[in-house]
């Protein structure tokens, strides 16, 4: 018989192609696997147990232990926006050793959150996660979007993340993945100050340690790439120098296709 495994990264789109599995297939024979980076927003927990209590199954959980900055000091890599050694660490590969210890993927379909406005990452997903079989219920029809997603969560009763209600594009990590972009991290230094202060001391504790003039952000001045650091974005932002403009995408959590998340 086969088995479901729905990758489960604590965001809507996981949720609705859960909830769509459930549907189609019963639960009988369904799992939702999450990966744990121990930096979740606590809110991420709720909703998962909401979704877990809604649909009728409990999430297996796999972590390998670390937080992301760990894994950068173990690996003395910064992750930054291109480069992001923590999702392969802390999300690809937990996930793959529970679905070789647990699955076969002659019977076994996995199961990702991308929806119809992100085609373009599938094909890389499907090559990455081979030999297992993906598929992607929010691909299908209907195809809502994201506030559709998020509407028809409300609808059901459950309380959607926190982070999509203070203007987060992903529920993952926190509100301080690597991977953001500068517009997120400003976002960050103004809801999470607290996390923005942390984030940005281990950030200054790496480059003492290991004597590089890295950073998580860079800026290119006069055609030439250089580092941001998280110190001087807070910098700029506090003297005027520096605003919001946008809210701007995020890479997904399980997408092979980009190196990291």
């Amino acid at each position: 018989m086969t088995r479901h495994v729905i990758q489960m990264s604590g965001g809507i789109g996981s949720f609705w192609a859960a909830h769509r599995v459930a549907a189609q297939h019963g639960t009988d024979n369904m799992m939702m696997l999450f990966a744990d980076t121990l930096v979740e927003d606590p809110d991420l927990y709720r909703f998962m147990d909401d979704a877990s209590t809604h649909i009728g199954v409990t999430p297996v959980v796999v972590a390998d232990g670390r937080t992301p900055f760990e894994v950068f000091f173990d690996e003395h890599f910064l992750g930054n926006s291109r480069l992001a050694p923590c999702t392969k660490r802390l999300k690809q590969i937990p996930c793959r050793k529970w679905l070789d210890a647990n699955c076969d993927p002659a019977d076994t379909v996995v199961y990702v959150g991308i929806d119809h406005a992100e085609q373009r990452r599938i094909p890389g997903v499907i090559k990455g996660w081979a030999p297992w079989r993906v598929e992607f219920p929010m691909d299908e029809a209907p195809h809502w979007s994201k506030d559709r997603m998020l509407d028809e969560c409300r609808t059901l009763g459950i309380a959607v993340p926190r982070l999509y209600e203070l203007g987060y594009e992903h529920n993952n990590c926190g509100g301080v993945c690597v991977r953001a972009g500068r517009e997120q991290w400003l976002h960050t230094l103004e809801v999470f100050p607290e996390r923005y202060a942390e984030a940005e001391r281990q950030e200054q504790e790496f480059r003492d340690r290991f004597g590089k003039d890295v950073s998580i952000l860079t800026e290119t001045v006069r055609g030439e790439k250089r580092p941001l650091t998280l110190a001087e974005l807070r910098r700029r932002h506090g003297a005027g120098l520096i605003t919001r403009r946008r809210k701007k995408a995020q890479a997904a959590l399980f997408d092979t296709a980009a190196v990291g998340c």
